[in-house]
């Protein structure tokens, strides 16, 4: 995939942009209803991917409910999660496995009120992809989404607060950022793109973004525990 085809696929940062909150979209149990009845009128998480991802989607929930279990937020007082799939073919079946497994790992009392996992139709998936600013292409040859990875944080009336995208997050960032959109602000974001997918020029083949992440992550801490050596060397020699 060429570079501009990649960049194209980086969030829209679009803060003050209503959300379709009349979009229909099912939840674990199959009903079907309004977005907005999701949302209960709190400060909300939005995270698009799917279900059925063989990439990072599934990191990037765990990143967050890693950083929401450190943040002091409790759900559904401080905030309401929203995750959504961006395949219409996905089942609430499917949905309600991925809260479960998340679940397992990240217990929550309040979760039956305070997380959602969604699915629904290609026009309200659009719908909603539209008013944040959100692209994915499917690929056909690997029968796989590509996507931007990231959060969006949505205020009580529904309308685009700010994002926090990439991955690594932390929890003050999520904390403060569940804050502004309590508020209603309307926060600037710096671009960042990181896809689902990672396209290896030298073998033809996607590859896992987050497998440079862990390089790049590896290769940061050698530099920093070299660092601190070297200060702790000199400090001897003195």
């Amino acid at each position: 995939m060429a570079d501009d085809a990649m960049a194209a696929l980086a969030f829209t940062l679009r803060q003050g942009n209503q959300l379709p909150l009349d979009a229909r979209f099912a939840d674990t149990t199959g009903q079907i209803r309004p977005l907005g009845t999701f949302l209960g009128g709190r400060p909300a998480i939005l995270s698009m991917g799917y279900y059925a991802c063989p990439n990072m989607c599934e990191l990037e929930r765990a990143d967050l409910l890693h950083a929401l279990a450190r943040s002091g937020l409790e759900t559904p007082a401080d905030y309401t999660l929203v995750v959504v799939s961006i395949d219409p073919t996905e089942t609430p079946a499917m949905a309600r496995q991925a809260r479960q497994d998340d679940l397992a790992r990240f217990p929550v009392t309040a979760a039956q009120q305070g997380w959602h996992f969604l699915t629904g139709d290609s026009a309200s998936i659009q719908r909603l992809s539209r008013a944040v600013g959100f692209h994915a292409r499917y690929d056909p040859g690997l029968r796989q989404y590509v996507h931007p990875m990231g959060l969006v944080f949505i205020t009580p009336a529904g309308m685009v607060s700010g994002y926090v995208l990439g991955i690594g997050y932390r929890p003050g960032d999520v904390r403060q950022a569940v804050a502004h959109a309590a508020r209603g602000d309307r926060v600037t974001a710096s671009p960042i793109l990181l896809l689902c997918f990672h396209y290896d020029a030298t073998t033809g083949r996607y590859t896992l973004a987050v497998e440079k992440l862990l390089r790049i992550g590896a290769a940061l801490t050698v530099l920093m525990l070299g660092s601190v050596l070297v200060m702790a060397h000199r400090r001897d020699r003195r």
